[in-house]
């Protein structure tokens, strides 16, 4: 087999591959040979069919199985042999020919292949002791607790019958049938539904309609959908519902004690008071957590600089490019609509992609080195809670598809694995604690850019170009980094 590099610039490889026709022939005779004493045809004894008979009747498509069994071998060889780390699958091309290709699989001539890939670049680790990242932490007031077992003991508030008519506060008990133009549309009727006057469930205006109503009555409540409305075919139009009130009930007291919290599955108040808590802080850290990360990956953006593989810089783009457009589709929305035009948006989104790859292969890199692992109960339990999103008739279903699909499962794995890389990082780079507001922390950055922006004599370019950069910033938040 001649093995000879024909393109090698940057990133990318192309080597073209040879067997000659004598090595084809002498496995081909291997597999004739094999088979001779497995094969059973009519009017031969079992090992006593001759060779020749066999290549006669299966020499193509066993040559056939050596040549696809050379492609797959060699380019496993050929790649460990060059200490390569391919971006992605070599693309494998043959010849087109028909008649050279049937010449091969009779093992009359050489076969030729090449494959085509991209590297993956070396990266040497730089030093990150260097790098700050501020922290922005939010100390949870008793009040905003204390706010929230307030709802939570709301929602379970009882409630009873009453006669007269129905006051805010007051829970109604509705039929309700929704019309645009006459008709009926989908997702406009119910029945026996519960409704709190006053929580503001349903659209603008809906409730305050009822307010008065008593129950048998019959009241046409007109309401405008929101122009932002996500129903895209609701939006912005008015509809009109024909309501019965079948029932008007006054709330109970709202007391918050330990038998409230036992009705909620909680041994006590105080109990619930640290539960709530707890998933308060937990909000409020992951928001910190992750403002704190994307400093740390731009710090790592402006480490390393270095030519992405175009092939994975492309995959990503096409992943974000899609979730994008539907997006706008879902929303009914255009470029236009967000201040900036298509082209504008693939730049934004390209540079995007770039960011998100480049920032991939280095966390994988450094997790290499410092010997990162994602533990078998760690995929585990991420498996489990990924196939707990889906319906339980589909949960089996969903389970044998990671089971039986490596690639599935690296996409759990991945997420695992870069966030166990943060937290590596995150104790090599100095981290300082800033003690900050509610607002302060939910503030985007951009939000914050675009004010300081607005600030200055800058303000018509600031508001430009923030939208595109707003949604952008919140792809990288969302996911900052491609799977390497």
């Amino acid at each position: 087999m001649q093995v000879t590099e024909t393109v090698n610039s940057g990133l990318k490889r192309q080597i073209k591959v040879t067997v000659p026709a004598s090595d084809l022939e002498a496995r081909l005779q291997t597999r004739l040979y094999e088979a001779k004493d497995k094969v059973k045809l009519n009017g031969f004894r079992p090992g006593k069919v001759p060779v020749q008979h066999l290549r006669k009747m299966y020499g193509r498509s066993f040559m056939a199985e050596v040549v696809n069994e050379i492609i797959t071998d060699s380019t496993r060889s050929i790649i460990e042999e060059r200490g390569e780390k391919p971006a992605m699958q070599p693309d494998i091309q043959m010849t087109e020919d028909e008649k050279e290709a049937e010449k091969v699989l009779e093992g009359k001539a050489d076969f030729e292949f090449s494959l085509d890939y991209e590297v993956i670049p070396a990266i040497e680790l730089k030093d990150l002791s260097g790098i700050e990242v501020t922290r922005q932490v939010f100390d949870v007031p008793d009040a905003d607790v204390d706010e929230q077992v307030n709802r939570i003991a709301d929602s379970a508030r009882s409630y009873e019958t009453k006669k007269g008519k129905a006051a805010k506060g007051d829970r109604v008990t509705i039929d309700y049938l929704g019309k645009i133009d006459g008709e009926p549309f989908d997702g406009g009727a119910a029945e026996d539904s519960h409704l709190v006057l006053g929580s503001y469930q349903f659209i603008e205006g809906f409730e305050d309609q009822l307010i008065g109503a008593s129950a048998g009555e019959d009241r046409q409540v007109k309401v405008t959908f929101p122009e932002e409305y996500a129903a895209t075919h609701l939006a912005g139009r008015e509809a009109v519902f024909d309501v019965k009130v079948k029932e008007v009930a006054a709330p109970g007291e709202l007391e918050i004690n330990d038998e409230l919290a036992q009705t909620l599955g909680v041994e006590s108040a105080d109990k619930l008071r640290e539960i709530v808590r707890g998933q308060i802080e937990n909000q409020f850290g992951s928001v910190t957590r992750q403002k704190a990360k994307r400093q740390l990956l731009d710090a790592l953006d402006e480490a390393y600089k270095f030519e992405a593989p175009s092939k994975l810089v492309e995959a990503e783009f096409q992943n974000i490019w899609t979730q994008v457009t539907r997006d706008l589709d879902q929303a009914g929305r255009s470029f236009e609509d967000e201040d900036t035009t298509e082209e504008e948006a693939r730049t934004e989104y390209q540079r995007l992609a770039e960011r998100r790859v480049r920032l991939g292969l280095v966390l994988a890199e450094i997790g290499e080195k410092a010997g990162v692992q994602v533990t078998d109960d760690e995929m585990q339990r991420a498996l489990v809670e990924t196939i707990r999103r889906y319906p339980q008739n589909q949960q089996q279903q969903v389970y044998e598809h990671f089971r039986s699909n490596p690639g599935a499962l690296a996409s759990i794995r991945a997420p695992l694995f870069e966030e166990k890389v943060v937290d590596h990082l995150m104790n090599e780079v100095k981290v300082t604690d800033q003690k900050v507001t509610r607002d302060e922390l939910m503030a985007d950055d951009e939000d914050e850019a675009e004010t300081k922006a607005e600030a200055s004599d800058d303000k018509k370019a600031a508001k430009k170009k923030a939208p595109a950069k707003k949604k952008a910033a919140k792809k990288d938040d969302a996911e900052d980094t491609a799977e390497a």
